[in-house]
C-alpha cells in the first residue's frame, strides 16, 4: 500500500513535502484504516523525513561509547556539560492532571487490560507499546484502536467465554503512552526504502488520533520515553515534539513526557536530559529492571562488576540506592517528578502467600517514598491499594514530594553508582534464570509480551537480565555455589534439563502447541554468542508476523 505524502496545510505552516512515499507492507483492516488514514500517514512521512536518519546516527554513537567502555573506560559525569549540572534552571511546568502521580499502573494495550488498568485505584495508566508488548503488526494497530476508544470514553469489552462485560468508569486514570525505544523498528512501514523507527510510528499514531480529544478534556498528549542513553537522544525527542507542535499549530509544551532512566549511561546525564527536554518533560522514572540489565550490558567486559543472582540485586544495594536517591535529588532541584520503580508481584490465591507478597510490596514502596519519590509503579491492580496506602501516608495533604530536595546528601559519585554488588551466584539462580527467560521468550515470539511467571508479571527486562547474567558468567568463568564453573557447555546442559522442567510445569499439550523449541534455540544463541546481543527483542522481532 502506498501513501501519498503531500500535506494539507491547514495551519498555514511552511512544510517541505518529503520527496518520497510511505510504503505500508501489510494490509490494513477497516478498523485499522480508521486510526491510520492518509492524514496520519502524511504526518508520519514528515516525521520520518526529518528524524529517521538521525536515529541511526544516535545508535552508532551508542556503539562507539560501548566500545570505549569495553576497552576499559568507565562511565562518568560529562565534563563538557558541567555548566548545565551547576545551573539554576527548571523545567517549564507540569499540567494539572499530572500533579498527583502517587501510583501508576503499567501494562500492554490489550482491550480488557486497558479498561481494567484505567479503572484501577491508581492515578495514571501507562499503556505500553514497548517492554510488555510483543509488537506483532495486528497487535500494535489494535492497541492504537483501544487507546483511541479509551480517550474517547467509549471503550468496552465482552468476554466471549463467560459474557462478562467491561466498561470504563466515570473517573478513569490519566493515560500516558509508552512508545518503543529507538533501537526497535516497525518493519511493516518503509520510508525512502528504509524500515522506519517504531518510536516514530507509535508516537505519530497516538498523537494524531488523540491530541484534540485529550486537550478538550483538559488533559494532553502524554508520553513515556524508554531506553534513552544520552542527552543527545533526549534532544532528538525534543526536536520531534517541537516539530509536531509547530506542524499542528499548538503551543510549545503541549506535549509532555516522562523519561525512564533505565540505562547506566543515562544516569550520568539526568540533568542534561531534563535540560534538553525542559519545555516538555515532567519527570524521570527509575526503570529499575532495565537498569540492572543495562549495568550488566554496559560493564560486560569488567570482571570486577559482575552481578550475582538477580533475586539478591535489590534496591537497598549501594549502586541501586544511589541511583534512586540521585534521581530524586536531580529531578526535584529542577521542578520535575521523580517516579519510583515497578512492583512486579502478582497477588496470590493463598492468603498466607499473598500476605508475604503484600509485605514485600509494602517494604519496597516505603523505601521509595522515604527516598523522596513522588509516586511508584505496580503491574497488577491487586497491588494498587497497598502502594497507594504507602504514599497516602507519606504525602498527607500534599500531592507530591517536590519539596524533598535531599540537600544534606553526600555527593553521589561515579564510584558509588558503579559499585560492585555482593551476593552469591548459585546453581538454583542460574536454573531459575533459564526457566524464566525460556518461558518469556516463548511467550514473546508467540505474541505475548506480558507474562505471569512464578508469581511475577514479567516483561522483557527481567528476561534480559536472566540471559545477560548467564552470558556474563560464561565470559568471565564464574563459579557457582556447587563448585562448577559456568561454561557454554554447562549452560547447554542446564538448558536441556530445564526445558523438561518447563514441559512438566506447563503441561504436555501447552508445550507441544507452543514455540518452546524455537525459544530454546534463540536463548541458546543469545547466551552463548561471543558478543552480547543488545536486546533480545531485536532478533525476536523476526519471529513475529
Amino acid at each position: 500500500m502506498l501513501a501519498e505524502t503531500t500535506p494539507t496545510n491547514s495551519n498555514n505552516i511552511k512544510r517541505t513535502s518529503p520527496q518520497s512515499m510511505l510504503v505500508i507492507n501489510s494490509e490494513l483492516a477497516p478498523e485499522h484504516q480508521e486510526i491510520f488514514p492518509l492524514e496520519a500517514q502524511t504526518f508520519l512521512s514528515f516525521l520520518c523525513a526529518q528524524f529517521s536518519e538521525r536515529v541511526d546516527s544516535l545508535l552508532e554513537e551508542r556503539e562507539q561509547k560501548q566500545l570505549r567502555i569495553d576497552a576499559g573506560e568507565l562511565p562518568d559525569f560529562l565534563s563538557e556539560t558541567q555548566d548545565i549540572r551547576e545551573g539554576s534552571w527548571k523545567i517549564l511546568g507540569i499540567p494539572q492532571d499530572l500533579q498527583d502521580r502517587r501510583v501508576e499502573i503499567t501494562g500492554p494495550t490489550d482491550r480488557k487490560m486497558v479498561i481494567n488498568a484505567l479503572n484501577a485505584n491508581v492515578k495514571v495508566f501507562m499503556a505500553d507499546f514497548e517492554d510488555s508488548m510483543s509488537p506483532a503488526w495486528g497487535k500494535v494497530l489494535d492497541g492504537q484502536v483501544n487507546l483511541r476508544d479509551a480517550v474517547n470514553g467509549d471503550i468496552s469489552y465482552t468476554n466471549e467465554s463467560n459474557g462478562k462485560q467491561y466498561q470504563l468508569s466515570d473517573e478513569p486514570a490519566v493515560l500516558i503512552c509508552r512508545v518503543r525505544g529507538l533501537h526497535l523498528k516497525e518493519k511493516h512501514v518503509e520510508f525512502n526504502g528504509q524500515i522506519i523507527p517504531g518510536a516514530l510510528f507509535d508516537f505519530a499514531l497516538y498523537f494524531y488520533n488523540n491530541y484534540k480529544t485529550l486537550l478538550k478534556k483538559g488533559s494532553g498528549p502524554y508520553f513515556y520515553i524508554p531506553k534513552l542513553q544520552s542527552h543527545q537522544e533526549a534532544k532528538w525527542w525534543s526536536d520531534v515534539f517541537h516539530f509536531t507542535e509547530d506542524f499542528f499549530g499548538l503551543d510549545t509544551g503541549t506535549i509532555k513526557a516522562t523519561v525512564l532512566i533505565e540505562t547506566l549511561p543515562a544516569v550520568f546525564e539526568m540533568d542534561e536530559i531534563l535540560f534538553n527536554l525542559k519545555e516538555h518533560i515532567v519527570g524521570l522514572n527509575c526503570g529499575r529492571w532495565d537498569y540492572i540489565f543495562s549495568y550488566i550490558k554496559t560493564l560486560r567486559n569488567h570482571p570486577d562488576r559482575i552481578l550475582p543472582d538477580r533475586q539478591v540485586v535489590t534496591m537497598d544495594k549501594p549502586f541501586l540506592k544511589a541511583y534512586s536517591q540521585l534521581l530524586v535529588k536531580t529531578c526535584h532541584r529542577r521542578g520535575a517528578f521523580a517516579m519510583g520503580g515497578m512492583a512486579a508481584f502478582i497477588p496470590a490465591k493463598d492468603p498466607q502467600v499473598n500476605q508475604q507478597v503484600l509485605d514485600k510490596v509494602l517494604g519496597d514502596k516505603s523505601l521509595e517514598a522515604n527516598n523522596g519519590h513522588d509516586g511508584t509503579w505496580v503491574a497488577h491492580p491487586g497491588l494498587a491499594d497497598t502502594a497507594m496506602s504507602v504514599f497516602d501516608q507519606k504525602l498527607g495533604e500534599r500531592t507530591n514530594q517536590l519539596n524533598v530536595l535531599r540537600k544534606d546528601d553526600s555527593p553521589i559519585t561515579a564510584q558509588v553508582l558503579l559499585a560492585p554488588c555482593d551476593g552469591a551466584i548459585t546453581e538454583q539462580g542460574m536454573r531459575h534464570n533459564i526457566r524464566v527467560a525460556l518461558q518469556y521468550i516463548e511467550a514473546w515470539i508467540s505474541g505475548n509480551g506480558c507474562v505471569p511467571i512464578y508469581g511475577l508479571m514479567e516483561d522483557a527486562a527481567t528476561a534480559e537480565i536472566s540471559r545477560a547474567s548467564i552470558w556474563q558468567w560464561i565470559q568471565h568463568e564464574q563459579k557457582l555455589d556447587n563448585g562448577q564453573v559456568v561454561t557454554k557447555s554447562l549452560f547447554e546442559s542446564y538448558l536441556t534439563e530445564e526445558i523438561q522442567v518447563v514441559r512438566q510445569e506447563v503441561g504436555e499439550q501447552r508445550f507441544i502447541n507452543g514455540r518452546f523449541e524455537e525459544a530454546s534455540a534463540l536463548m541458546s544463541d543469545l547466551t552463548t554468542s561471543d558478543e552480547l546481543t543488545n536486546f533480545l527483542t531485536v532478533p525476536g522481532y523476526d519471529y513475529l508476523p
